[in-house]
Order: C-alpha cells, then structure tokens, then sequence
C-alpha cells in the first residue's frame, strides 16, 4: 500500500477512534460463536483490533492474544478496557496488515473482522490476507469479515455504478462518512461481491471451510460476509 494512502487511512481513524468507539461496544455473534471453539492454550491475533471488542472474549478464553492495528488511538483505547479488565495476556502491536512482523506459521487462530476491506487496491488486500496465511500454522484457523456491496443501503448505489463507471476506481470503492459526534470524515471501504471475497481467498492461498453471508443491520439483503479459512496446503507446498 502506498505510504500517502495508509498515512490518510492512519489518521483518518486517529480521528474518529474516540467518537467510533462509543458505537462499537458489543462483539458479533459470529467472532464469539468462533472464538468458542479455540483452544485455552492458543495463540492468537487479532487483525484490525480496533477498539478491541474481540479481543476481551479472546483473551477471556485463549493464552496468548495480540491486538494489531494502524491507528495508535484504537490501540490506547483497547489497551486500556483490557487494563481495567485485568487482563494481562495482551500485546499490542502498531502496524499495517499487509507487511506483519511476526515470524511465519506462529499463530494458532486469526481473527480479521471488519478491516481487509478498509484497504485501498486488490493487489493489498490479497497481500494482507497472504500475510495471514504466512503467520497461521498449518492446522490453524482464521475468521475474516467483510461489508457487501449488495446490501440494502448501498444496493441501489452499486447497481448504477454497474452500468455507469465514470471514474477508475475498482468496483466496489466507496467513501462512507462517519458522521457520529458532530464528525464529516470520509472512510475508504471497499464492498465486496461473495463470488470476489471467495476469489480474493482463492488467490490469497487459503482453504474455505466455510462462508455465510449475514444480515446484522441491513433488513432484506446480506450486509456482511464471514469465512472460516484454512491454510491451502496444496498451494502451501509449491
């Protein structure tokens, strides 16, 4: 990703890190339901931890727990619900989720939630989900979400793009403005088609054991995709 675009990213969450976090207190049902099925012995991270609703439950149930992201804000704000929780099987870790440094088949589980489609370009999301498999062992398991550009709010708005495209971005790029606490600040997201998540997995070399699409605010149309994914050990081997 190129350093302008995630500096923007960066501070763009840097700046509604505060007024975010009032909006996104409870875990979903498919990262709890998940991480009910780690192990107490388990390693696991958390990518784009953001305010760290996920990674209480993690730390709740697994030994070792780090929290990943690039605003430095987010991170100050998890860090300090897990300090009040007495939690101390927590690391913190300010970086990009598509140059990870951490050393290769480490990580017994992953969770990604919300995040791989806040970065700009297809050739960096795949990266970033290639970093993933590089740091999940063989036998480990992640869980990746992403929004759906079929859903009700944007489906209308996605339709007409399909048919008319004037600019170059990728179909599926969208400003989405945060505009909670008096804030007007655009957010990159890019929306995915199930058939593209399924492709970008594909390409990234990781196995699908299973994906759901899911309706968590949206009222007719599926509003995210989740996948429980899986190292490729075919591809893992070439």
């Amino acid at each position: 990703m190129s350093d302008n675009k995630t500096k923007n990213n960066q501070e763009t969450w840097d700046c509604i890190a505060e007024s975010f976090d009032k909006t996104r207190r409870k875990p979903w049902k498919q990262c709890i339901d998940f991480i009910k099925t780690l192990k107490e012995t388990d390693f696991v991270v958390d990518m784009g931890c953001g305010n760290g609703r996920h990674l209480i439950p993690c730390a709740e149930q697994c030994k070792k727990i780090i929290g990943l992201d690039f605003s430095k804000e987010l991170l100050l704000i998890a860090k300090n619900k897990l300090l009040k929780k007495k939690l101390i099987n927590v690391n913190f870790l300010h970086s990009d989720v598509t140059l990870i440094p951490i050393k290769d088949d480490k990580l017994d589980a992953i969770i990604y939630i919300a995040s791989l489609h806040n970065i700009h370009g297809r050739e960096n999301r795949i990266q970033s989900l290639k970093e993933l498999k590089r740091i999940l062992k063989n036998d480990g398991k992640a869980l990746i979400s992403v929004w759906s550009k079929w859903q009700d709010k944007y489906r209308k708005l996605f339709f007409k793009k399909w048919f008319i495209n004037k600019d170059k971005s990728e179909f599926g790029d969208i400003n989405i403005y945060w505009r909670q606490n008096g804030l007007n600040i655009p957010r990159f997201y890019h929306l995915y088609s199930k058939r593209e998540f399924v492709e970008d997995l594909t390409k990234a070399g990781l196995k699908i054991e299973k994906i759901e699409s899911v309706k968590l605010s949206s009222q007719k149309y599926p509003d995210n995709y989740f996948a429980i994914v899986k190292k490729d050990k075919l591809l893992f081997k070439l």
